[in-house]
C-alpha cells in the first residue's frame, strides 16, 4: 500500500548560507531530483562500501515513493548503476552512457567506483518501492553484501536539485561566515538598504566565503557558457526523443522557420524565439543530454531562454565585457531567490509539484532580467514575486513518467511569464501588496497541501488522462 510521503523538507534551514554552486551545477538529463541526485548517492555509497573492513562482493540499491513512481521515465535506474560504476553527472559524457550500460548488462558485472568488479544483474539489484520512506518522497536505500555476509546498508534523500542528503550524516557545518547573510526577502532588501549594494553584489560579496571573486566569476561564466551550448545543440538536433512516447523535437524546425524573423521588428516573434530557446534546452534535457540544474533538470530552460533574450535583445550590440559582466549580474540575482526558495520552501516537484520547478525557475529569471534591465532591488523582488504568484499550484504530473509532457512546454510558459514580469515590475515603484516571502511561504504551504499524487508520481493529471501512444 502506497503511503503518503512527509510534508517538511529535510534540509528546511533558513539560518544555513548557501552558494550559487549549489543552484546551478552542470549535469545530465532528464531530472535533477531522479537522475542527477541518485548518481551522486550512488557514487558516494560505491566510494564508502569500498573503504569499509571487508570489501563488497554484491551491491544493491532500492528505490522509493516518487523515485519508484517515476524512476524508469526519469533514467534514475540507470543513473544509479552509473554512480555505484563511479560516474559522477559533472564528469560523465553522456554520449558515452549508452555503451557503458550495454557493457554493464552483458557481462552481467559492474566495476564499483571504478575498481572492484563485482556481479551485477539490474532485473534484481535495482528495485522499485511506490511505498514513501517516513522521512523524504525521493528515497533510496543501498546494500552492500561482503562475503562474510555483513551488509553495509545506507539511506540517502534525493531532495531537490541533484543535492543529496545522507540518513544519519553529521549535519553541515553552520559555522561559515558569510559578509551579509540573509534568510527572507525582507532581510536581502534590509541588507541592500544598509549597504547600497545591488541584490547581486550581495551574493557576490558572500561568495567569499567559499571561493575568491574571480573564482566565482569564473564559476557563473562556466554556467553561463553551458546554457548558451544547451541551446545550441538542442537546435542542432532532430528526430524522436527517447522513452516510447514518440515526441519529436521541434526546436530545429521551429529555428528554421523563424529564420530571417528579426523580433527587434516583429513584437511577436520574440515570444517565439524565447519560447524556441526553452524547447531547445528542455529537448536536450529530456534526451539525457549536458544542461544545467537552474534550479533544476525539469525546469533548466526558463533561466537560460531569458538569459538569451537579455544578451540577443537587449544588450546586442554592447563589447563582449559588457555582455559578460551582465550574464553574472543575471546570475548571482537569480541565485539569490533560488536561496531563499530552498531556504524557506523547497525546489523539489515531489514535495511542491511544479511550482517549486518551473514556478522557482520563472521567479529566478524575472527577477534577474529586471536587475540587468536597471531594476532597483524592490523592483527586483518585486518581479520575483509576479513570477511565483501565477504559477502557485502548478502541479507535476508527467506523462509515462517522462520530462516530455507537459514539461517541456511547460519551460516556454515559465520563460515567458519571466519576462513579463520583469517588465511589469518595472512599470513600478518596487511598492506590492504581496512580498516574495509571502508568496514563498504560500507555495509552501500549497505544495503541502497538494496531493501526493499530483506531485512526480504520474498517479494524476495529465499522466492519468492522456492515453499513451
Amino acid at each position: 500500500m502506497q503511503v503518503d510521503p512527509p510534508t517538511v523538507p529535510l534540509d528546511r534551514d533558513a539560518s544555513r548560507p548557501i552558494s550559487v554552486a549549489e543552484l546551478f551545477t552542470i549535469g545530465v538529463g532528464p531530472s535533477s531530483s531522479h537522475t542527477v541526485g541518485p548518481m551522486r548517492a550512488a557514487f558516494d555509497f560505491a566510494a564508502r562500501a569500498l573503504a569499509g573492513d571487508a570489501p563488497p562482493g554484491r551491491v544493491t540499491c532500492d528505490l522509493y515513493g516518487s523515485l519508484a513512481l517515476t524512476g524508469r521515465g526519469h533514467a534514475t535506474d540507470t543513473a544509479v548503476i552509473l554512480g555505484l560504476s563511479g560516474w559522477e553527472p559533472e564528469r560523465l559524457d553522456p554520449d558515452a552512457a549508452p555503451a557503458i550500460l550495454a557493457a554493464i548488462r552483458d557481462t552481467g558485472r559492474l566495476r564499483l567506483a571504478g575498481t572492484r568488479d563485482i556481479p551485477f544483474a539490474e532485473a534484481v539489484d535495482v528495485v522499485f518501492h511506490p511505498e514513501f520512506l517516513p522521512d523524504h518522497p525521493n528515497g533510496l536505500r543501498f546494500t552492500a553484501r561482503t562475503g562474510d555476509g555483513r551488509d553495509h546498508v545506507e539511506t540517502y534523500f534525493s531532495i531537490g536539485g541533484g543535492a543529496i542528503l545522507r540518513k544519519g550524516a553529521p549535519a553541515a557545518s553552520h559555522n561559515l561566515a558569510v559578509r551579509h547573510p540573509f534568510s527572507s526577502g525582507a532581510e536581502l532588501l534590509a541588507s541592500g538598504d544598509a549597504t547600497g549594494l545591488s541584490i547581486a553584489d550581495i551574493v557576490r560579496a558572500n561568495e567569499e566565503a567559499w571561493r575568491e571573486p574571480e573564482e566565482a566569476d569564473a564559476f557563473l561564466d562556466a554556467v553561463r557558457d553551458a546554457m548558451a551550448a544547451c541551446i545550441d545543440r538542442g537546435i542542432a538536433q532532430e528526430g524522436e526523443l527517447p522513452g516510447g512516447l514518440r515526441v519529436r523535437r521541434r526546436a530545429h524546425a521551429l529555428a528554421r522557420g523563424l529564420a530571417g524573423h528579426d523580433p527587434n521588428g516583429n513584437p511577436a516573434a520574440v515570444f517565439e524565439w524565447v519560447s524556441l530557446w526553452a524547447l531547445a534546452v528542455n529537448e536536450e534535457n529530456a534526451a539525457g543530454g549536458r544542461v544545467v540544474t537552474a534550479p533544476t533538470n525539469g525546469a533548466a530552460g526558463v533561466l537560460p531562454a531569458v538569459l538569451r533574450f537579455y544578451e540577443t535583445l537587449v544588450a546586442d550590440g554592447e563589447p563582449e565585457a559588457v555582455r559578460r559582466e551582465g550574464a553574472r549580474r543575471f546570475l548571482y540575482t537569480a541565485a539569490a531567490i533560488g536561496m531563499l526558495y530552498k531556504k524557506r520552501a523547497s525546489i523539489s516537484a515531489a514535495e511542491m509539484g511544479c511550482q517549486g520547478e518551473v514556478g522557482v525557475a520563472c521567479s529566478m529569471a524575472a527577477g534577474a532580467l529586471a536587475a540587468v534591465l536597471g531594476g532597483s532591488n524592490r523592483q527586483i523582488e518585486n518581479a520575483a514575486e509576479i513570477g511565483m504568484e501565477h504559477n502557485l499550484g502548478l502541479t507535476c504530473d508527467p506523462i509515462g513518467g517522462l520530462v516530455q509532457i507537459p514539461c517541456i512546454e511547460r519551460n516556454t510558459m515559465g520563460a515567458v511569464k519571466a519576462i513579463n514580469a520583469a517588465y511589469l515590475a518595472l512599470r513600478g515603484d518596487g511598492s506590492h501588496v504581496v512580498s516574495l516571502d509571502a508568496v514563498i511561504e504560500t507555495m509552501r504551504q500549497t505544495g503541502e497541501d497538494m496531493r501526493t499524487k499530483y506531485k512526480e508520481t504520474s498517479l494524476g493529471g495529465l499522466a492519468v488522462n492522456v492515453v499513451e501512444c
